[in-house]
């Protein structure tokens, strides 16, 4: 996968979607920045950060992707992926569902992610170096172009849906103390029911993992 890095953009996610219409970039591709000036994180809300925090944004075609992975369960494989790299590194990161990297009940990243025709384009964003108030940084040292560099060479031989879901229902547990957005109302997960393909069963409702 070819990595494209900068120094500073506006937004990785909105700089990578006009390359794709332009035609400019064509998926498998990463973009990445040193600092971002107007990133946007989950429900419109915007993650700027500091410089040397993650900041990357990657379009895969879905035929790179699992063919057991459900398109709407995105967020959580993009997600666990890196929650599964930086274990390796010695984080003891962990993934609320169905996007956001905790580490204990705190927020240091995330993942967004959105369809473009057969393209999924992922954005991704960890506290590195520095974090904002009620947030944390991560606990290893690591660049943000080595992680970036060593997340995209995952995409050589992706596991399936099958082999994350199984590690992933595991540590949902973690989730339950916390709450989800479902159309700007929060939704408690304490009784929440995690269902095979990602999506989760609350109170009569199915909420899909897609954002």
């Amino acid at each position: 996968m070819d990595i494209h890095w900068f120094e500073s953009l506006e937004s990785t996610q909105s700089f990578l979607l006009e390359e794709l219409k332009a035609s400019r970039l064509l998926p498998p591709v990463c973009v990445g920045a040193l600092s971002q000036t107007l990133g946007k994180g989950s429900r419109g809300n915007s993650w700027i950060g500091v410089k040397g925090n993650l900041f990357i944004s990657l379009a895969l075609p879905r035929s790179i992707l699992p063919k057991d992975l459900r398109l709407e369960s995105s967020s959580i494989y993009m997600a666990f992926l890196m929650k599964e790299l930086l274990y390796s590194y010695g984080s003891k990161t962990w993934l609320k569902w169905p996007n956001d990297f905790y580490l204990g009940n705190k927020k240091i990243g995330g993942v967004i992610t959105n369809l473009m025709g057969d393209t999924l384009v992922c954005g991704i964003g960890i506290n590195l170096i520095a974090a904002p108030d009620e947030f944390e940084k991560i606990d290893i040292t690591i660049s943000a172009y080595d992680l970036t560099k060593a997340y995209s060479a995952l995409f050589k031989n992706l596991p399936s849906w099958k082999q994350i879901f199984s590690n992933y229902r595991v540590e949902f547990e973690n989730s339950r103390d916390f709450f989800t957005h479902n159309n700007n109302e929060k939704v408690a997960l304490e009784r929440a029911v995690l269902l095979e393909d990602g999506s989760l069963e609350c109170d009569g409702q199915r909420i899909f993992s897609l954002r």
